[in-house]
């Protein structure tokens, strides 16, 4: 991290704390933010962190220690409303997109299955953006998960945290008889109108689309950093953390910040 990026997000972290027996701790929160962020944008494997880091063992305990008491969440929440208002918006979002990205993963772990629909096999992240393409929710499944199951978990979720939410946009994907019902429980159970967005005539291959494309981009952040080209993770709750440790990421710089800054 830059200088400006560590004072940006030093006071969102927690108080430093103690070790056993007294002690202060060995490792800063800068080094431990570093190593962390050596991981996701290289996809290095933990044991393979360089020496003038962390050793690989305190970063990864370190990062499952916040990702266990909601550090993580908190500092990428807080980053987010700063983000927003520096663009001239609410805190709060009003309006959202959401959709899914099926990735491989590696052998073994937690939740792996088949996508048939895009051949793959690995998990699939389900997503919910705001209209500046910036985290609000994520789900991550087994890629045999329909995205009508996992997008009942996102808007749940979504319901839970953002009551300012009232419109969410999804892809032509969400408007088949089966999975209007997803639509009439959204409305009816979270009073959230899910609005189908599709496409106004029959040109193949990729079109950009109002409103829709600003998930599309998230998901290309997300895929620039290495350790997120693929699900490496054991854990769906390590992935779900990781992604939002690539949006804090992104959200820390003032370049970054400016790029999303641009209105869909």
């Amino acid at each position: 991290m830059t200088d400006e990026m560590w004072e940006i997000i030093k006071p969102l972290l927690p108080a430093r704390d103690l070790r056993k027996g007294g002690g202060m701790r060995k490792y800063g929160d800068r080094l431990v933010l570093d190593s962390v962020f050596y991981v996701l944008r290289s996809g290095c494997q933990w044991r393979m962190l360089p020496r003038y880091l962390m050793p690989w063992d305190a970063a990864h305990r370190w990062f499952t220690k916040w990702r266990r008491d909601g550090t993580w969440d908190r500092v990428h929440d807080e980053l987010r409303r700063q983000v927003r208002v520096g663009a001239g918006r609410d805190p709060e979002p009003s309006a959202a997109a959401i959709d899914a990205q099926s990735i491989k993963t590696s052998e073994g772990g937690e939740a792996r299955g088949f996508d048939a629909g895009k051949r793959t096999t690995g998990r699939k992240r389900h997503v919910i953006v705001d209209t500046m393409g910036l985290l609000l929710v994520v789900a991550v499944t087994s890629a045999s998960v329909q995205d009508r199951a996992g997008g009942r978990i996102v808007l749940a979720r979504l319901a839970k945290g953002f009551r300012t939410v009232s419109l969410v946009w999804a892809d032509g994907g969400y408007a088949s008889s089966v999975v209007s019902k997803l639509l009439s429980w959204a409305r009816d159970a979270l009073n959230i109108v899910v609005e189908v967005v599709k496409r106004t005539d029959d040109v193949k291959g990729f079109k950009v689309l109002p409103r829709r494309w600003v998930v599309e981009r998230s998901f290309g952040w997300l895929v620039r950093n290495r350790r997120l080209a693929r699900d490496y993770e054991r854990l769906t709750a390590t992935s779900e953390a990781m992604i939002k440790v690539a949006v804090i990421r992104l959200m820390l710089g003032p370049a970054r910040r400016a790029v999303l800054a641009v209105e869909p």
